[in-house]
C-alpha cells in the first residue's frame, strides 16, 4: 500500500484517503479489540494477541505506515500514523504498535544509518520484527542528556553496562535499540533480545494493557547505530514523534470515555427520567466534550507540523502532549464520576481508561515537563 502525502498544515483536513484509513483501522479494532479482547490480552504472557497483531501487519499494513517505500514501506507520516494510533486509543489496543513504530523507525528515520536501516526497517514495516527503544533511567528522564547508561569500545566492538526502566515491550522485543553514553556522548547501540548478559523483567505498572521492562546490561555485545556519539537530535526529534503519536492516542482514549458516559447518561434512569437530564450530568458531559475537541485540535496540530516539517513542530508536539495528557485524566475521572459505583467496578472498562490515562500522562515526561520545554523553545 502507497499512502498519497498529506496535505500542508495549512489545510487541517484529511484526505478522503486519510478518511479511509480511519475507517478500516476503527472497524478492525471493534472487532479484534472488543473489551472482552482486551482483557484476553491483559492475561496472556506477551500482552498481545499474535494473530491479531499479523493480520495488522500483513493484511493491514499498519506497521509500514511510516516507513519510506524503499525500505518496504508506505511512505506515509505523522498525520497517518496519528490516525492510527487515535483509533488505537479509543480500543486500548494491546500490541507493540508503539514501541516499533512511533518509537524505533522513528529513532531509525532520524538517525540516518542506511545499513541499520535496510536491515531492521523491513522487518518492523512487515512486524516480523518487534523493536523497543531504552532511553529512560532510574530518574524516569527522558532526554538523550540525562543518560547514564555507558557504552566503552573494545578490540571485538562495543559492550554496554548500565540499567534501563520504562522500556516499552522490552520484555519480548527481538531487538533493543539503547541509547547510551560514550567518550563522546549519546550513542545508539542495537541489541538482540537474546544478546549475553541482557536480563529483561516485566515492571508491575497500573496499566496492564501496555507492557513494560526494566533492562540489565552487563558487559551486554552491541552494534552502533549512527555516528558514535551524535544520537542527541535524532533522539530528541523521536521523542517529538513520539509525543504526538501519545497526545493522538490520548485523544481516542478520551473521546471514548466521553462517548461512554454520554451513552451512560443517555440510558440510566433515576426518579423517572434519565440522569443526562439533570443539569449536573448536563454540565459535566458538556465540559468533557470540550477538554476533547481541545485536545483533538492541538493533536491534529502537531501531527501537520510534524508532517510538514515546520519549524513550530517541536512546540506543538509539546503543547499537544501536555494538554493532551491533563485532558485525558480528567475526562475518565469524569466518565467514572458520571456512572457512579458502578465506574469504580473491575467489571466495568472505565477503570482500563483510567489507568492508561494516568500512565500516559507522565510517560516520556508529564505535563510539567512539556510545559517547561515549551517554554524553553519559545525562549522564554
Amino acid at each position: 500500500m502507497t499512502v498519497t502525502p498529506s496535505p500542508t498544515k495549512t489545510d487541517l483536513a484529511f484526505t478522503q484517503e486519510q478518511q479511509d484509513l480511519r475507517s478500516t483501522v476503527r472497524q478492525f479494532l471493534e472487532h479484534h479489540s472488543s473489551e472482552s479482547a482486551v482483557r484476553r490480552a491483559m492475561e496472556t504472557s506477551e500482552g498481545y494477541d499474535p494473530q491479531v497483531w499479523k493480520r495488522l501487519s500483513v493484511q493491514l499494513g499498519l506497521t509500514s505506515l511510516a516507513i519510506p517505500e524503499e525500505f518496504g514501506g508506505a511512505g506515509g507520516g505523522a498525520v497517518e500514523t496519528g490516525i492510527v494510533f487515535e483509533e488505537m486509543g479509543r480500543a486500548l489496543f494491546c500490541g507493540p504498535y508503539f514501541s516499533s513504530v512511533a518509537m524505533a523507525a522513528n529513532l531509525l528515520l532520524a538517525l540516518g544509518d542506511r545499513t541499520a536501516m535496510t536491515k531492521y526497517l523491513p522487518g518492523i514495516a512487515d512486524g516480523s520484527l518487534l523493536v523497543a527503544v531504552a532511553i529512560a533511567e532510574d530518574s524516569a528522564q527522558w532526554g538523550a542528556g540525562s543518560v547514564t547508561l555507558t557504552a566503552r569500545s573494545t578490540g571485538s566492538g562495543w559492550r554496554l553496562d548500565g540499567r534501563k526502566m520504562f522500556v516499552l515491550d522490552g520484555a519480548l522485543a527481538d531487538l533493543v535499540l539503547v541509547v547510551a553514553r560514550t567518550g563522546d556522548g549519546p550513542s545508539v547501540f542495537a541489541v538482540p533480545g537474546d544478546a549475553p548478559g541482557l536480563a529483561r523483567r516485566e515492571m508491575s505498572t497500573i496499566d496492564l494493557t501496555r507492557r513494560q521492562a526494566g533492562l540489565e546490561l552487563a558487559d551486554v555485545p552491541a552494534e552502533l547505530v549512527g555516528e558514535d556519539g551524535a544520537a542527541g537530535p535524532a533522539v530528541e526529534h523521536m521523542l517529538d514523534c513520539v509525543a504526538v503519536a501519545l497526545a493522538a492516542e490520548q485523544v481516542g482514549g478520551a473521546s471514548r470515555a466521553m462517548e461512554m458516559a454520554r451513552e451512560y447518561a443517555c440510558t440510566r434512569e433515576q426518579f423517572g427520567r434519565p440522569i443526562g437530564t439533570f443539569q449536573a450530568i448536563k454540565h459535566r458531559c458538556a465540559d468533557m466534550l470540550v477538554q476533547v475537541e481541545s485536545a483533538r485540535s492541538l493533536a491534529y496540530y502537531a501531527m501537520w507540523a510534524l508532517a510538514d516539517g515546520a519549524q513550530d513542530g517541536p512546540l506543538a508536539a509539546s503543547i499537544a502532549k501536555a494538554y493532551c495528557s491533563d485532558a485525558f485524566a480528567w475526562v475518565v475521572a469524569e466518565n467514572i464520576q458520571v456512572h457512579g459505583g458502578i465506574g469504580f467496578t473491575w467489571e466495568h472498562p472505565a477503570h482500563l481508561y483510567f489507568k492508561r490515562a494516568q500512565t500516559s500522562r507522565v510517560l516520556f515526561g508529564d505535563p510539567a515537563h512539556h510545559r517547561e520545554l515549551a517554554a524553553q523553545r519559545l525562549g522564554l
